[in-house]
Order: structure tokens, then sequence, then C-alpha cells
């Protein structure tokens, strides 16, 4: 009896390390890209990517209902000084929007994917938003025909003022297997 426990134990230990073997590991990285949606072009575009190590815990606090402390991290602790930073074209110009600036950005924004997956990384998500307060495309035309002064001094109360400065941001993750 004593041999059969010994030998259904260890069994279950082999398959238990087994499936921990076979749960991959992956090692992530984020490409952000950030491009104006400001009418003028006045906006920045900028592709930021990342190589830097954080522990996101030195940065945290843990909150239960018996404590209130607040988190007391500080800003230039967090905020990393060493990035890549890549130069985009703002999709906007004096005439509206500009399809060069877009393809250019396309062939940037390419050209670092590729780069990356080269380096073996596999895209794995994406992830876009817009932050903008801009009126719908009918309203935003008649504004450009009123001058770009009202879209400035649009001062309104509504949650739906004319804001002019917007972005699309895209965010890009990739991930590769730690052996």
């Amino acid at each position: 009896m004593t041999k059969v426990i010994l030998l259904l134990s260890l069994m279950i230990g082999i398959c238990c390390y087994d499936m921990q073997a076979q749960t991959p590991r992956y090692e992530v990285e984020v490409l952000t890209c950030i491009e104006s949606l400001v009418p003028g072009g006045a906006g920045r575009s900028r592709m930021i990517s990342t190589q830097a190590k954080v522990d996101y815990l030195d940065f945290t606090s843990h909150q239960t209902a018996d404590t209130k402390d607040r988190n007391k991290s500080n800003r230039k602790d967090i905020r990393l000084k060493e990035y890549e930073e890549t130069k985009l074209l703002n999709l906007y110009n004096a005439g509206g929007i500009r399809f060069q600036n877009v393809a250019s950005n396309d062939a940037l924004v390419t050209s670092k994917i590729n780069s990356m997956l080269t380096d073996g990384w596999e895209l794995f998500f994406v992830s876009t938003g817009v932050e903008s307060k801009m009126a719908d495309i009918t309203v935003k035309k008649e504004l450009f025909k009123m001058g770009m002064k009202m879209l400035l001094d649009d001062n309104s109360a509504s949650e739906n003022n004319n804001d002019p400065n917007g972005l699309f941001m895209t965010r890009y993750y990739f991930r590769k297997l730690v052996q």
C-alpha cells in the first residue's frame, strides 16, 4: 500500500511539474503612437517606446478598509528620462487632413514594427483611442469656415464644446517568450 501511495504521489508531482513547465512566460513591450488632431498642424505627434525596467510596486500603495493612506509617490521619481522618441507628422495642416503625413506616419510605424518583429517580438494586441471634444465633421467644417479664432475662443460651458486640442493614440503590445 505504501508503494502505491508513493508511486501515485510521484506521478502527481511529475504531472504538476510538467504543467508548470509548459506554461509560457512572456516579456512585454509597449509601443505608443500619439498623433495630433489639432487643426492647422500646430500639435505634436510622436512614437514612444522604452526598454527601461520599472517595478510598478515601487509606486503602489495598498488600500484597505482600515487604512486610508494615500499614495505618496513623487511624480519626478515615476517619470522616465530614458526612452526612444520618434517624431511623427501631424495629421492636419492648414488645409485639413494631410494624407502625405498619414502615409509618412504609417511608413515610420511600419518600420518600427518590422524591426521589433525581426528582433523576435510578436505583436499580440493593438489598442486605440481618441481624446477630443471636437464636434462632428459637419460642425467642424462650419467652424473652419468661420475661422480658426472661433475654434480657439470656444469657452462654452457645454460638455460638447469644440475643443480643437485632441489626439489619436495607438498602443501596440508586443511579447517575446522568456526562456
